[in-house]
């Protein structure tokens, strides 16, 4: 096989339209400014963990070849709050975002470009054409060799124009805090804040402003030591390590250190901090890389040593007494996973999820997730998790076999809105963090929707007959107007409180909430009957221009080519699988499952009007092995491993006319 990337035919590449650009000084970027050079287009949605993850797998290209390539991040929302600009001016400052940013509100780019997913990336050469699109993350090494190939090439014909870019840097903001993203309370009565856009651990006094000390030097990095060398890379959920557990452990909170990878640990007596979990790397889904010294792929049924296993942006992590184990999400794949910090082996398994996305309940095994952010447990052993992109509030409940999901709000991948009252009927957007009240309901920081919203499960329901507005299995709305929450804190007379903790006669309830956007701790008084607003702002549904395709056959096909040097990694099986399903799923007569060819056919059943075709796919690809004189392999080269994957969500509508129905779709998951 070639290990010549396969080239687009030579078409121009369409202009930049959109509402306005971030990150140029205020000027506009056209193609033809461009012109001379290497361009790469990223198509992303702020709320979508893989394109996080791109936007960090760029990083080292962008620093490498500032003089002949501009990244442009064309930003094409998901969420109906992403399509704010000043939500998107947020989260460009947030993630460090270092190339100019169309704002693409309406889409008018994406379609331009036939954009399918987030994220897309589309490589456009220096006289303007398009060269190669290709969905997904995991594509950091063939866009490596795809730019050292063009600039090769262009060097040569004297098209390849050298010097500064576009990026014009924002003014750095200052602060104590800056996008803070969890918070716990300490035992001294002090907070505990992670403070990811610093890279540190803010401790602040018991009014939630004061700085009492920093952990971590507050530079973007994986390194253990003293508060003041330690680093973090955006660091994200926390928890107390049961306090019979800290002296014998010799740490006292663990971190989800998400843009790491990585479980840190931290003792308060001085500051230090070591690394509990991960390697550093991110878990690639499918990958073989995914634990160090297996000759094979990874066993999800297995313990493993914690720190010889790659995790995929642990988002938050809590105690669970009744699993012995820390429980953590993992929002870069989808699953639940658990830390069991055994003194002399810490391991972790895969707890729950198939690292598919989506919501379906059931035995974890089974379960499917979409980016888990946020978890609570409760003071019945079950544990209360916000599933973001389903715009979901699910139970975790510990069984004999493992654990069991069951959702309570929540419609699925492109549903979302502010609606009350009945848990079926509710809609959250994008919540981030959740906490347990005194009475058994359950808070949720609804973060897109700028609110806290209270659920009542049926068995912590009064009485219909005294129940009013909010009987069992019920929404309401606590408090609006908040900048982004992202974690809720429980308070009870100023103290923290834990689920189980009696509450006095009389005792005040506070929430202290994350106002990540407005970089600061906000104490909201509950009142007493903690009763809430029951408020209906209408359902939203993700807009993204629907597919015309003709009932009956449907070819589907995922062009992937590895990348110059590489090849097809077929060592322990298939290197390449695909997943089809639909929603409804009556919208495939047939062609559903799962399969090693990156191609399918479909049958679309002409009675169902719309629907959504979801279609997973994913090729592990490997260094080729220099041959030296004598014709055999080099044996000291250790080839690296590289894994393509991408979820698609592909909303269609079957079409009886001929007109533009496609009786072909093409998912370019390597162009």
């Amino acid at each position: 096989m070639s290990t010549t990337p396969t080239r687009l035919p030579r078409v121009r590449a369409s202009e930049l339209v959109g509402r306005g650009w971030l990150n140029t000084g205020g000027r506009d970027v056209t193609l033809a400014g461009l012109r001379g050079k290497i361009v790469i287009l990223d198509f992303w949605t702020f709320c979508c963990i893989n394109c996080l993850h791109v936007l960090d797998e760029l990083r080292e290209l962008e620093a490498a070849h500032r003089d002949e390539l501009v990244i442009v991040g064309v930003h094409s929302p998901k969420f109906e709050h992403e399509a704010d600009p000043d939500a998107l001016a947020a989260a460009v400052e947030r993630y460090d975002v270092h190339h100019p940013v169309l704002d693409d509100p309406d889409l008018v780019t994406w379609r331009a470009y036939t954009a399918r997913a987030w994220p897309t990336l589309v490589v456009v050469d220096p006289e303007g054409y398009v060269v190669a699109q290709m969905a997904g993350e995991g594509h950091a090494s063939a866009i490596a060799a795809l730019v050292a190939e063009l600039i090769e090439e262009h060097d040569a014909k004297g098209t390849l124009h050298r010097g500064d870019g576009p990026y014009v840097p924002p003014q750095p903001a200052s602060g104590t805090l800056r996008f803070p993203a969890k918070a716990i309370a300490l035992p001294s009565g002090n907070l505990l804040v992670a403070d990811a856009g610093h890279h540190s651990l803010a401790e602040l006094a018991p009014d939630g402003e004061t700085l009492v000390r920093r952990i971590g030097s507050g530079a973007r990095g994986l390194l253990d030591g003293g508060p003041g060398e330690a680093r973090f890379s955006e660091p994200g959920g926390l928890c107390l390590v049961p306090e019979p557990m800290r002296a014998t452990l010799g740490y006292d909170v663990v971190v989800a250190d998400t843009v790491n990878h990585a479980l840190r640990g931290v003792r308060l007596s001085d500051g230090d901090v070591t690394t509990l979990a991960g390697t550093g790397r991110q878990f690639m889904v499918g990958g073989q890389e995914n634990v160090a010294g297996r000759t094979g792929g990874f066993d999800a049924a297995a313990l493993h040593d914690a720190r010889s296993v790659n995790l995929s942006s642990p988002w938050d992590v809590v105690w669970s007494a009744e699993l012995g184990a820390f429980v953590v999400a993992m929002a870069g794949n989808h699953t639940l996973w658990a830390f069991e910090p055994a003194l002399l082996r810490p391991s972790v398994r895969l707890l729950a999820g198939t690292m598919n996305e989506g919501l379906e309940d059931g035995p974890g095994a089974g379960a499917w997730f979409a980016q888990p952010s946020g978890l609570a447990p409760s003071a019945d052993g079950a544990l209360w998790l916000v599933d973001s992109e389903t715009s979901a509030l699910r139970e975790v409940v510990p069984v004999d076999t493992g654990v069991e999901l069951e959702t309570a709000v929540g419609q699925g991948l492109f549903d979302f809105g502010h609606r009350d009252g009945a848990a079926g009927e509710a809609l959250l957007q994008h919540p981030l963090g959740v906490a347990v009240l005194p009475d058994g309901s359950v808070v949720v920081a609804d973060t897109y929707n700028g609110a806290l919203r209270r659920y009542v499960p049926p068995a912590t329901a009064a009485p219909a007959a005294s129940a009013g507005p909010l009987a069992g299995g019920e929404v309401s709305t606590l408090a609006t107007g908040l900048a982004e929450p992202s974690d809720v804190v429980v308070q009870v007379d100023g103290r923290a409180w834990t689920p189980g903790d009696p509450v006095p006669d009389g005792g005040e309830i506070h929430l202290l909430v994350v106002e990540s956007v407005a970089h600061r701790l906000t104490r909201i008084a509950v009142a007493e009957d903690l009763a809430g607003d029951v408020l209906d702002s209408g359902a939203r549904r993700t807009q993204r221009p629907a597919t015309d395709v003709a009932p009956g056959p449907l070819r589907l096909e995922v062009p992937f080519e590895p990348a110059p040097g590489q090849k097809l990694d077929d060592r322990w099986g298939p290197s390449t699988e695909l997943r089809v399903s639909a929603t409804p799923p009556e919208l495939l007569r047939s062609g559903a499952g799962k399969g090693a060819d990156l191609f399918r056919d479909l049958v679309i059943d002409p009675d169902v009007p719309e629907g959504v075709l979801h279609v997973t796919a994913k090729a592990a690809s490997c260094d080729v092995v220099p041959v030296g004189p004598d014709g055999e392999p080099d044996p000291g080269a250790f080839p690296a491993c590289h894994l393509a994957s991408q979820d698609w969500g592909i909303p269609v509508r079957v079409s009886s006319g001929t007109g533009s129905a496609t009786a072909a779709l093409s998912l370019p998951l390597r162009g």
